[in-house]
């Protein structure tokens, strides 16, 4: 008999589209093995889970709600196991403040940063001599719980005010200094640096729609011209915040690369499996095809993650 897998995927997060592009990727590579069903989580979840009563979860969701902690407790208590990073892991990821001050613990270099957890609505002016105070222009901006660069802004002094203005609703805001130079992602897989590429988007930085639309023409370079002693380094500092972090099955990290310095920006435990996505352009760079990474993925699969 076929063992069930159930793919998670939509949700309540600005990334539903991308979610739903990752879910029928990897479907289509397991179908013909398992019997697989892709549900969205908006209603009825547990009681959809229950009839299907799927052996593995597959979780395709992005962002708030299925990035964050809350479905992966939800699928704990269920006693199913599950794909990617487990709860602890996962609430620490999707938080930017948190994992910036991991980083810094752990002396892992990640830009200098502000955290706005006042209503910003009148104190624009307030919060822009902090900026220049404290950090300087050019600066990045961006909800401290999103994910696939949503929300993302780079200020100067002359945008900061209406950018600013597109997240006033959001309850806690990063600001970060602007890092230039070169974008780099490296991949881990379970304790393995899995590889590393760098990406030259022709937009102003490597955002939510360089990312995803084919036609942002985002250039991806494999194998990255750096030398071998600096990638292993990066690939050393990936695999560190992985483990301090407590994440499982594949990561991928978001670096900058200036000055001969490696900023890293943040982890993602959830990177996309959609045909632009970077884990699987680098695992097949390294000779894993995207089926046999998502077999990985699944066997890596289990509960008390």
């Amino acid at each position: 008999m076929k063992k069930k897998i159930l793919i998670l995927a939509g949700g309540y997060s600005k990334e539903r589209e991308i979610s739903f592009k990752t879910a029928k990727a990897v479907y289509n590579q397991i179908k013909n093995e398992y019997k697989c069903k892709i549900i969205d989580p908006q209603k009825n979840f547990v009681a959809k889970i229950r009839k299907f009563k799927p052996n593995i979860i597959f979780n395709a969701l992005h962002g708030r709600f299925g990035e964050d902690g809350y479905v992966q407790l939800i699928l704990e208590n269920e006693g199913i196991s599950y794909t990617h990073s487990g709860v602890e892991a996962s609430s620490i990821c999707i938080n930017k403040l948190i994992t910036k001050n991991i980083f810094n613990k752990h002396k892992i270099l990640t830009p200098k940063y502000l955290i706005l957890k006042e209503n910003i609505k009148g104190n624009y002016k307030k919060i822009y001599k902090q900026v220049v105070r404290y950090l300087n222009f050019p600066v990045v901006i961006k909800p401290v719980n999103e994910g696939s660069s949503v929300g993302v802004f780079i200020c100067n002094k002359n945008n900061f005010y209406k950018n600013l203005g597109k997240l006033k609703n959001e309850k806690e805001i990063l600001i970060e200094k602007y890092i230039p130079g070169r974008e780099i992602q490296v991949a881990i897989m379970g304790n393995r640096k899995l590889g590393t590429i760098e990406l030259v988007p022709k937009r102003k930085f490597y955002d939510y729609k360089a990312k995803y639309d084919k036609n942002a023409k985002t250039e991806h370079i494999l194998p990255v011209n750096l030398p071998k002693k600096q990638i292993q380094k990066i690939e050393a500092i990936a695999l560190k915040a992985h483990k301090i972090t407590g994440c499982k099955g594949v990561t991928r990290s978001d670096f900058r690369y200036y000055n001969n310095k490696f900023y890293l920006l943040e982890i993602n435990t959830q990177p996309g499996m959609t045909e632009l996505s970077l884990v699987p352009e680098i695992a097949k760079f390294k000779g894993i095809n995207f089926y046999n990474l998502i077999k990985w993925i699944i066997k890596d699969a289990s509960t008390n993650r």
